[in-house]
């Protein structure tokens, strides 16, 4: 396979970045690079610095082949309020154009572009184009279909919805500018089945593609020192939001008393979290754990539990526990029962006392937990390694540039 250039262009990127979207766009330029390709990552860092708390991180040295480009501008609120309200990089836009100017790239990949162009960034550059979905963000102006901060969306009321999360409205969303700026784009990507089934429900006009995240192998957490925990226990992994569904679990353990539920993240819903949890000693808060650590937490959990209420686009979470053999007690919504079922790794519940029930199941019978945990470890490889998913995201580039007659970019493919 030649070599081929692409270009990575996303609001956020490791360390300028609060999930796992940001985590996956790493993912897939380093193994671009392992297979000869050049990566550069363009990346605006204002939204990460205008929205987080504590002082700025410091970036670490990508691996050779990944050039990072970090974009900052002053002031910085002003320069995201304008992106979000126009849809356009406003204050950045002469060092985009130059950038795109300058550099000839074979493909450019769009991720999270919200805050680094909005749409207006898509028409940037002459390359094989693909946008590839990590939220809902084409059809939702909060990114999460989770409508009014308290109920799942089941339709459109986005100038409402966006004030009770105290946005302003994007007025350009009605008027077909997104659709428009659609057009230079050959290929958009889905994450799961459910989730470009979502972006058709909600009006996407656009067919896509569905490649999946992927995570790199690692050996098993298994230590000379054990379980990082003494009692047994359950295991909460992610940001300590409200659409996270947390607040349906921490009760539960007020009675089941054969486990502790141990929960691994922070973020801004935490204190309420902490206030619900009050009292209840089989509750322990872990805050952030770094992911090599967090694997030890995973392997010997009983399960780890995946409670969120809101449409997730794929769950990375489930795919890092059954890396480490680890069954999944996931809520029956979004993404979550085709990822579950493909692999067979864990079980589906839909409130707090089918839940409990499968909690109980899954400790009280250690044969059912050790089949789970095997077909979790089998699932992962079969559908979630590099190996697995960079072939299928390669071949939806090799289609992109077929339709935009590249012919030099189909060549290197098949080289």
């Amino acid at each position: 396979m030649s070599r081929l250039r692409f270009c990575m262009v996303t609001t956020f990127y490791p360390p300028y970045n609060f999930g796992g979207d940001g985590i996956g766009i790493q993912h897939f330029s380093q193994a671009l690079t392992r297979r000869g390709h050049e990566v550069t990552v363009l990346q605006d860092v204002d939204a990460h610095n205008v929205l987080r708390t504590g002082p700025e991180p410091s970036a670490s040295a990508e691996p050779d082949g990944v050039e990072v480009v970090r974009l900052r501008s002053r002031p910085r609120a002003l320069s995201v309020l304008l992106t979000q309200q126009t849809g356009l990089p406003v204050l950045n836009r002469g060092a985009v154009r130059r950038f795109f100017h300058e550099r000839r790239f074979d493909v450019i990949n769009y991720h999270n572009i919200s805050l680094i162009g909005g749409p207006g960034v898509l028409a940037y550059g002459d390359a094989v184009k693909l946008y590839m979905a990590h939220d809902h963000w084409l059809v939702c102006p909060t990114h999460v279909l989770w409508r009014h901060k308290r109920e799942l969306c089941q339709g459109r009321e986005c100038v409402r919805c966006s004030l009770s999360y105290r946005r302003p409205p994007q007025l350009w969303r009605h008027t077909g500018y997104l659709e428009h700026q659609l057009r230079h784009v050959d290929a958009v990507i889905a994450m799961s089945e459910f989730s470009r089934q979502k972006h058709r429900e909600f009006g996407l006009g656009r067919d896509m593609e569905v490649v999946n995240y992927f995570l790199p192998e690692r050996p098993l957490a298994v230590s000379a020192g054990g379980s990082p925990h003494e009692r047994p226990y359950f295991l909460f992994a992610g940001r300590l939001e409200k659409i996270k569904g947390l607040d349906d679990v921490i009760p539960l353990f007020a009675r089941y008393e054969g486990a502790d539920l141990l929960v691994a993240g922070d973020g801004e819903y935490a204190a309420v979290l902490h206030e619900l949890a009050k009292g209840i000693d089989r509750v322990k808060f872990l805050g952030r754990i770094d992911s090599g650590k967090l694997d030890r937490y995973y392997h010997h959990a009983l399960a780890l539990i995946v409670p969120s209420v809101c449409f997730e686009t794929f769950g990375i979470i489930l795919i890092e526990a059954f890396r480490q053999g680890t069954p999944v007690l996931a809520r029956r919504l979004g993404p979550f029962p085709e990822i579950v079922e493909r692999a067979r790794g864990g079980l589906l519940f839909d409130g707090p006392g089918e839940l409990l029930e499968s909690m109980r199941r899954i400790q009280a019978d250690p044969s059912l937990r050790a089949s789970l945990s095997v077909s979790a470890l089998e699932g992962f490889a079969r559908h979630w390694t590099e190996n697995a998913v960079m072939p299928r995201y390669l071949e939806v580039v090799k289609r992109a540039a077929q339709m935009r007659e590249r012919t030099e970019v189909v060549r290197a493919l098949e080289s």
